[in-house]
Parts: C-alpha cells; structure tokens; sequence
C-alpha cells in the first residue's frame, strides 16, 4: 500500500495534475475539484507554504522546481507565508460541496485559510 492515492492515473500525468492544483490553489486562493485529488493538493501545498516560510535561496528554488508560476512563487513568498508565519501547518481547508452530477463524485473546494 504505497504513502498516496493513485488517482487511476500515470505516474507522470498525476504529478503534473497535483502540481497544476497547487499551483492554481496558490494563485486564487480556492479551487473546486474532487475530494481524493483535494486530499492529495493538499499534502503538496501545505509542504510549499512551509518552506516558503523559511524564506531563504534554497526553500524558493525547491519551490520553483515544483509550482509552474515564477509570479506565484513570488506571491507565495511575499504575501502567503508570512500570514502563517505563527501557524504550524493547517493552512488548507476542504469544504464539500455535494456529488458532482455526472459521476456522483464528491465535488469539494480547497481554499486557503
């Protein structure tokens, strides 16, 4: 049983699915999706927003290498980390919207808090 959820995707196509969320949840703030993939953003996210508060060189470069947005690295480092700078983790809530009506699936919103 590996430490994450599948997706019923590739390993390379879930990835870049997880990578497109965070940065989309980065950049507005909130994004709808489904509750495993909202599950699986938010590991990612919350790992980015602790090391962009660390704030030094090395912490933004091992975020450039994961969020696709050079301006949403920024936004990240100036605006994001430092409202949690006392917050220890918990920086992301799930929010259920329902059952999604094509599919049944759980449909959620990942925001920040």
């Amino acid at each position: 049983m590996p430490g994450y959820r599948k997706l019923g995707r590739p390993t390379a196509h879930r990835k870049a699915m997880l990578r497109n969320l965070v940065t989309d949840l980065l950049r507005d703030g909130r994004i709808s999706t489904t509750d495993c993939r909202a599950k699986e953003a938010r590991r990612e996210a919350e790992k980015m927003i602790t090391l962009a508060k660390r704030g030094d060189l090395h912490a933004r470069r091992q975020v450039l290498a994961y969020v696709y947005d050079e301006d949403v690295v920024s936004k990240l480092f100036d605006e994001i980390a430092p409202k949690y700078a006392d917050r220890n983790g918990g920086y992301t809530r799930i929010l259920k919207l329902g059952p999604r009506r094509g599919d049944n699936a759980e449909v959620v919103f990942l925001e920040l808090v």
